[in-house]
């Protein structure tokens, strides 16, 4: 067994999804994307998925004002547009047309648009607030998801590529790759 140091306390729990969610609200209807490594799936059901936003950020106050925001999980292909709406602020930049990005109309929500380019949607409504020190947590219930036809597979089932996904880790973007196993597969359920 390796040897271990101890190192400062910190959000040590990498890699994390890198999405682009979008925003806006009745005050703000040009819609915003900011781009998120602080999410997390929190429970299955109802599907319930949390989003940290430092309290200083423009869609900070579009998510807090309207309830809403749509999570985008870009491929990997769009890693610049995510890291450009990560860097750039949406009180300065429309950051849809800078990214030749089209801001689709929710099913559900009333002012969050999707980004038609991504291939996953997810459509949240705030149900709690988490005031967390250097953030706040929003944590959202998805009240419906829009998936690309070409990752559903023949019987409805959403299949994500690994190939075409990737993960944030201190600072840098990683694309993802060689699955390692299937859930219960070290019980003998399949590969």
């Amino acid at each position: 067994m390796a040897a271990k140091c101890k190192v400062e306390p910190g959000t040590h729990l990498y890699p994390t999804p890198a999405v682009m969610v979008s925003c806006a609200s009745e005050f703000e209807r040009r819609p915003n994307i900011i781009a998120i490594a602080w999410t997390g799936v929190l429970a299955s059901s109802p599907p319930t998925i949390g989003v940290g936003v430092t309290p200083a950020r423009h869609s900070h106050r579009l998510i807090a004002d309207s309830g809403e925001f749509v999570i985008n999980l870009p491929r990997t292909d769009q890693v610049d547009l995510l890291d450009y709406c990560g860097v750039v602020s949406g009180r300065d930049e429309d950051k849809f047309s800078a990214c030749s990005l089209t801001p689709t109309p929710a099913d559900v929500l009333r002012w969050a648009p999707l980004i038609a380019e991504c291939p996953v949607n997810l459509e949240c409504r705030v149900i709690r607030r988490l005031p967390l020190g250097s953030h706040e947590y929003f944590v959202g219930e998805v009240v419906r998801t829009h998936v690309s036809e070409e990752w559903v597979d023949d019987r409805g089932r959403l299949v994500l590529p690994a190939e075409q996904l990737f993960a944030y880790s201190r600072g840098r973007y990683h694309q993802l790759g060689k699955r390692l196993g299937r859930h219960g597969f070290s019980r003998g359920s399949g590969a």
